[in-house]
Protein backbone atom coordinates (compact mmCIF):
# COMPACT_ATOMS: atom_id res chain seq x y z
CA UNK A 1 0.00 0.00 0.00
CA UNK A 2 1.61 3.24 -0.99
CA UNK A 3 -0.86 5.47 0.75
CA UNK A 4 1.32 6.15 3.79
CA UNK A 5 3.55 8.29 1.04
CA UNK A 6 1.21 9.52 -1.87
CA UNK A 7 -1.36 10.76 2.08
CA UNK A 8 2.01 11.42 3.79
CA UNK A 9 0.06 14.87 5.38
CA UNK A 10 -3.06 12.69 6.56
CA UNK A 11 -3.66 10.08 9.28
CA UNK A 12 -4.55 7.08 7.61
CA UNK A 13 -7.86 5.29 9.64
CA UNK A 14 -8.63 1.45 8.39
CA UNK A 15 -12.99 1.18 8.32
CA UNK A 16 -14.14 -1.69 7.68
CA UNK A 17 -15.80 -1.85 4.10
CA UNK A 18 -18.79 -4.15 4.56
CA UNK A 19 -20.02 -6.80 6.87
CA UNK A 20 -20.99 -6.38 10.73
CA UNK A 21 -19.30 -4.17 11.50
CA UNK A 22 -19.52 -1.32 8.84
CA UNK A 23 -22.71 0.59 9.69
CA UNK A 24 -22.11 1.15 12.82
CA UNK A 25 -18.68 1.81 12.43
CA UNK A 26 -20.18 4.96 10.29
CA UNK A 27 -21.81 5.58 13.04
CA UNK A 28 -18.96 6.11 15.72
CA UNK A 29 -17.43 7.88 13.07
CA UNK A 30 -20.58 10.49 12.63
CA UNK A 31 -20.61 10.89 16.64
CA UNK A 32 -16.74 11.64 16.34
CA UNK A 33 -17.66 14.37 14.10
CA UNK A 34 -15.58 13.50 11.46
CA UNK A 35 -17.24 14.78 7.84
CA UNK A 36 -16.76 12.62 4.85
CA UNK A 37 -18.09 11.93 1.27
CA UNK A 38 -17.06 8.01 0.12
CA UNK A 39 -17.87 7.68 -3.52
CA UNK A 40 -19.60 4.08 -3.76
CA UNK A 41 -16.52 3.25 -6.03
CA UNK A 42 -13.40 4.30 -3.96
CA UNK A 43 -12.37 2.72 -1.03
CA UNK A 44 -10.73 6.00 0.35
CA UNK A 45 -12.60 9.08 1.38
CA UNK A 46 -10.98 12.50 2.97
CA UNK A 47 -12.15 13.77 6.30
CA UNK A 48 -13.11 17.13 5.53
CA UNK A 49 -13.08 18.68 8.68
CA UNK A 50 -9.36 16.95 10.13
CA UNK A 51 -6.61 16.09 8.46
CA UNK A 52 -7.14 12.32 7.95
CA UNK A 53 -7.73 9.30 5.42
CA UNK A 54 -10.27 6.96 5.56
CA UNK A 55 -9.14 3.71 3.97
CA UNK A 56 -12.13 1.12 3.43
CA UNK A 57 -10.78 -2.72 3.95
CA UNK A 58 -11.73 -6.16 4.64
CA UNK A 59 -11.86 -6.35 8.61
CA UNK A 60 -9.93 -9.05 8.25
CA UNK A 61 -6.32 -7.22 6.49
CA UNK A 62 -7.19 -4.17 9.12
CA UNK A 63 -4.70 -5.90 12.00
CA UNK A 64 -1.98 -6.46 9.27
CA UNK A 65 -2.03 -2.96 7.80
CA UNK A 66 -1.80 -1.06 11.17
CA UNK A 67 0.82 -3.84 12.58
CA UNK A 68 2.84 -3.13 9.61
CA UNK A 69 2.57 0.62 10.08
CA UNK A 70 0.65 0.82 6.62
CA UNK A 71 -1.78 3.07 8.37
CA UNK A 72 -2.34 4.59 11.61
CA UNK A 73 -5.76 3.63 13.10
CA UNK A 74 -8.14 0.76 12.45
CA UNK A 75 -11.65 -0.77 13.29
CA UNK A 76 -11.16 -4.71 13.08
CA UNK A 77 -12.36 -7.81 15.43
CA UNK A 78 -10.01 -8.87 18.17
CA UNK A 79 -10.69 -12.64 16.09
CA UNK A 80 -9.80 -11.11 13.29
CA UNK A 81 -6.25 -9.83 15.27
CA UNK A 82 -5.19 -12.69 16.52
CA UNK A 83 -6.34 -14.68 12.93
CA UNK A 84 -3.57 -12.51 11.43
CA UNK A 85 -1.04 -12.78 14.16
CA UNK A 86 -0.95 -9.01 14.90
CA UNK A 87 -1.68 -9.25 18.54
CA UNK A 88 2.09 -8.19 19.43
CA UNK A 89 2.34 -5.39 16.22
CA UNK A 90 -0.66 -3.73 17.17
CA UNK A 91 -1.89 -1.80 20.18
CA UNK A 92 -5.54 -2.08 21.34
CA UNK A 93 -6.87 0.70 22.09
CA UNK A 94 -10.91 0.54 23.16
CA UNK A 95 -13.17 -1.80 22.59
CA UNK A 96 -15.91 -0.01 20.97
CA UNK A 97 -18.95 -2.03 22.38
CA UNK A 98 -20.24 -3.77 19.36
CA UNK A 99 -19.72 -6.47 17.53
CA UNK A 100 -19.64 -9.21 19.98
CA UNK A 101 -19.94 -12.69 18.90
CA UNK A 102 -18.03 -15.99 19.74
CA UNK A 103 -15.86 -18.25 17.72
CA UNK A 104 -17.61 -21.69 18.00
CA UNK A 105 -16.93 -25.09 16.78
CA UNK A 106 -20.17 -26.46 15.28
CA UNK A 107 -21.56 -29.42 14.35
CA UNK A 108 -24.89 -31.56 12.64
CA UNK A 109 -27.57 -31.07 15.52
CA UNK A 110 -28.66 -34.52 14.72
CA UNK A 111 -25.16 -36.06 14.25
CA UNK A 112 -23.55 -38.20 16.30
CA UNK A 113 -20.46 -35.87 16.84
CA UNK A 114 -20.67 -33.99 20.41
CA UNK A 115 -17.70 -33.40 21.72
CA UNK A 116 -14.28 -31.57 19.98
CA UNK A 117 -12.16 -34.78 20.34
CA UNK A 118 -14.66 -36.91 18.26
CA UNK A 119 -14.09 -34.26 15.32
CA UNK A 120 -9.98 -35.47 15.98
CA UNK A 121 -9.12 -37.05 12.30
CA UNK A 122 -11.84 -35.39 10.71
CA UNK A 123 -12.91 -32.58 8.00
CA UNK A 124 -12.96 -28.93 9.31
CA UNK A 125 -14.55 -26.21 7.45
CA UNK A 126 -13.45 -22.62 8.48
CA UNK A 127 -12.56 -19.22 7.77
CA UNK A 128 -10.47 -18.89 10.80
CA UNK A 129 -7.45 -21.52 9.38
CA UNK A 130 -4.98 -19.80 12.19
CA UNK A 131 -6.71 -20.01 14.97
CA UNK A 132 -8.39 -23.56 14.19
CA UNK A 133 -4.86 -24.91 13.30
CA UNK A 134 -3.90 -24.02 16.53
CA UNK A 135 -6.91 -25.24 18.42
CA UNK A 136 -7.05 -28.75 17.62
CA UNK A 137 -3.21 -29.23 17.52
CA UNK A 138 -4.52 -29.39 21.14
CA UNK A 139 -6.45 -32.46 20.14
CA UNK A 140 -4.64 -33.67 18.00
CA UNK A 141 -0.49 -33.91 17.48
CA UNK A 142 -0.24 -36.04 14.69
CA UNK A 143 -2.30 -33.12 12.44
CA UNK A 144 -4.87 -35.80 11.08
CA UNK A 145 -7.53 -33.74 11.09
CA UNK A 146 -8.36 -31.84 7.84
CA UNK A 147 -9.02 -28.26 8.16
CA UNK A 148 -9.87 -26.43 5.06
CA UNK A 149 -10.28 -23.05 4.43
CA UNK A 150 -13.36 -21.30 3.21
CA UNK A 151 -14.41 -17.35 2.22
CA UNK A 152 -17.51 -17.41 3.12
CA UNK A 153 -20.98 -19.39 3.75
CA UNK A 154 -18.84 -21.71 6.00
CA UNK A 155 -22.17 -22.98 7.90
CA UNK A 156 -23.47 -24.71 4.96
CA UNK A 157 -20.17 -27.32 4.65
CA UNK A 158 -21.66 -29.86 6.80
CA UNK A 159 -25.25 -29.87 4.93
CA UNK A 160 -22.83 -29.96 1.53
CA UNK A 161 -21.16 -33.09 2.85
CA UNK A 162 -17.67 -31.08 2.61
CA UNK A 163 -17.25 -31.13 6.58
CA UNK A 164 -18.07 -32.99 10.06
CA UNK A 165 -17.90 -29.99 11.92
CA UNK A 166 -16.92 -26.08 11.33
CA UNK A 167 -15.36 -23.22 13.08
CA UNK A 168 -17.23 -20.27 12.72
CA UNK A 169 -18.18 -16.38 14.31
CA UNK A 170 -21.50 -16.98 16.02
CA UNK A 171 -23.59 -13.70 17.17
CA UNK A 172 -27.06 -14.84 17.82
CA UNK A 173 -26.80 -18.36 16.86
CA UNK A 174 -29.99 -18.10 14.51
CA UNK A 175 -28.11 -18.58 11.08
CA UNK A 176 -26.29 -21.54 12.43
CA UNK A 177 -29.73 -23.06 13.60
CA UNK A 178 -31.03 -22.85 10.61
CA UNK A 179 -28.27 -24.46 8.99
CA UNK A 180 -29.14 -27.44 11.34
CA UNK A 181 -26.13 -26.84 13.38
CA UNK A 182 -25.31 -26.83 16.94
CA UNK A 183 -22.44 -25.44 19.35
CA UNK A 184 -19.89 -28.20 21.06
CA UNK A 185 -17.31 -25.60 22.26
CA UNK A 186 -16.15 -22.26 22.33
CA UNK A 187 -12.39 -20.91 21.62
CA UNK A 188 -12.84 -17.35 22.19
CA UNK A 189 -15.40 -14.39 22.26
CA UNK A 190 -14.50 -11.26 20.80
CA UNK A 191 -15.50 -7.61 19.72
CA UNK A 192 -14.92 -4.66 17.73
CA UNK A 193 -11.81 -2.89 18.98
CA UNK A 194 -10.04 0.50 18.04
CA UNK A 195 -6.32 -0.47 17.57
CA UNK A 196 -3.17 1.71 16.86
CA UNK A 197 0.26 1.32 15.30
CA UNK A 198 3.20 1.19 17.54
CA UNK A 199 4.88 4.16 15.63
CA UNK A 200 2.29 6.71 15.34
CA UNK A 201 3.15 9.50 12.72
CA UNK A 202 0.40 11.68 14.27
CA UNK A 203 0.96 11.40 18.15
CA UNK A 204 -1.51 14.31 18.87
CA UNK A 205 -4.29 14.07 15.79
CA UNK A 206 -4.56 10.24 17.00
CA UNK A 207 -5.04 10.94 20.59
CA UNK A 208 -7.85 13.55 19.64
CA UNK A 209 -9.20 10.89 17.62
CA UNK A 210 -9.03 8.30 20.58
CA UNK A 211 -10.51 11.08 22.66
CA UNK A 212 -13.84 11.82 20.60
CA UNK A 213 -14.39 7.71 20.14
CA UNK A 214 -14.17 7.00 23.56
CA UNK A 215 -16.71 9.96 24.49
CA UNK A 216 -18.84 8.41 21.54
CA UNK A 217 -19.07 5.01 23.59
CA UNK A 218 -19.50 6.83 26.80
CA UNK A 219 -22.07 8.63 26.08
CA UNK A 220 -24.20 5.73 24.08
CA UNK A 221 -24.28 4.18 27.72
CA UNK A 222 -25.22 6.70 29.32
CA UNK A 223 -28.45 9.16 29.89
CA UNK A 224 -28.27 12.58 31.95
CA UNK A 225 -30.71 12.95 34.75
CA UNK A 226 -31.64 16.65 36.24
CA UNK A 227 -34.33 17.08 38.82
CA UNK A 228 -34.80 19.47 41.41
CA UNK A 229 -34.92 18.48 45.24
CA UNK A 230 -34.87 20.28 48.61
CA UNK A 231 -32.04 19.92 50.37
CA UNK A 232 -33.04 18.41 53.31
CA UNK A 233 -33.44 15.35 51.47
CA UNK A 234 -30.54 15.60 48.91
CA UNK A 235 -28.62 13.01 50.40
CA UNK A 236 -31.60 10.56 49.58
CA UNK A 237 -31.32 11.22 45.85
CA UNK A 238 -27.61 11.83 45.44
CA UNK A 239 -27.68 8.48 47.13
CA UNK A 240 -30.00 7.19 44.14
CA UNK A 241 -27.86 9.03 41.46
CA UNK A 242 -24.02 9.10 42.22
CA UNK A 243 -23.30 10.44 38.67
CA UNK A 244 -19.91 8.21 37.19
CA UNK A 245 -17.74 10.78 39.24
CA UNK A 246 -20.08 13.13 40.76
CA UNK A 247 -23.55 14.91 40.75
CA UNK A 248 -23.55 18.40 39.89
CA UNK A 249 -25.58 20.21 42.52
CA UNK A 250 -26.93 24.05 41.92
CA UNK A 251 -28.80 26.39 44.52
CA UNK A 252 -31.98 27.03 42.94
CA UNK A 253 -33.35 30.82 43.20
CA UNK A 254 -35.79 29.18 46.26
CA UNK A 255 -35.03 28.79 49.45
CA UNK A 256 -33.89 25.95 50.91
CA UNK A 257 -33.67 23.88 47.28
CA UNK A 258 -31.44 22.76 44.37
CA UNK A 259 -30.96 21.41 41.44
CA UNK A 260 -29.12 18.08 40.42
CA UNK A 261 -27.44 16.77 37.58
CA UNK A 262 -26.18 13.28 36.78
CA UNK A 263 -25.33 10.94 34.29
CA UNK A 264 -26.77 7.76 34.53
CA UNK A 265 -26.46 4.34 32.98
CA UNK A 266 -29.41 4.09 30.08
CA UNK A 267 -30.51 1.02 30.82
CA UNK A 268 -31.15 2.38 34.75
CA UNK A 269 -32.74 5.51 33.66
CA UNK A 270 -36.52 4.50 34.43
CA UNK A 271 -35.87 3.02 37.77
CA UNK A 272 -33.75 5.67 38.69
CA UNK A 273 -36.70 8.47 37.87
CA UNK A 274 -38.94 6.19 39.91
CA UNK A 275 -37.13 5.93 42.81
CA UNK A 276 -36.32 9.81 42.82
CA UNK A 277 -40.14 10.52 42.59
CA UNK A 278 -40.68 8.14 45.36
CA UNK A 279 -37.92 10.38 48.18
CA UNK A 280 -39.63 13.52 46.83
CA UNK A 281 -37.47 14.85 43.50
CA UNK A 282 -39.60 17.16 40.83
CA UNK A 283 -39.33 18.47 37.61
CA UNK A 284 -37.23 15.26 36.92
CA UNK A 285 -35.89 14.89 33.39
CA UNK A 286 -33.73 12.68 31.01
CA UNK A 287 -31.63 14.51 28.33
CA UNK A 288 -29.75 12.31 25.75
CA UNK A 289 -26.05 12.91 25.77
CA UNK A 290 -24.30 12.60 21.83
CA UNK A 291 -20.49 12.81 23.18
CA UNK A 292 -18.55 12.98 26.48
CA UNK A 293 -14.85 13.50 27.32
CA UNK A 294 -13.86 12.38 30.58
Amino acid sequence: MDLVNHLSDRLLFAIPKKGRLYAKTLSLLAGSDLSFHRDNRLDIALVKNLPIALVFLPAADIPRYVGEGNVDLGITGQDQILESEMNEKVEEVLGLGFGDCKLQVQVPENGVITAVEQLVGKRIVTSFGVLTKRFFENWDPNGSTAIKNASGSVEAACALGLADGIVDLVESGETMKAAGLKPIHTLLTTTAVLIASKHPRFADLQKTIISRIRGVIVAKQYCLVTYNIERSILSQATAITPGKRAPSIISLDAPGWVAVQAMVLKKECAKKMDELEIVGAVDILVVGIDNSRA
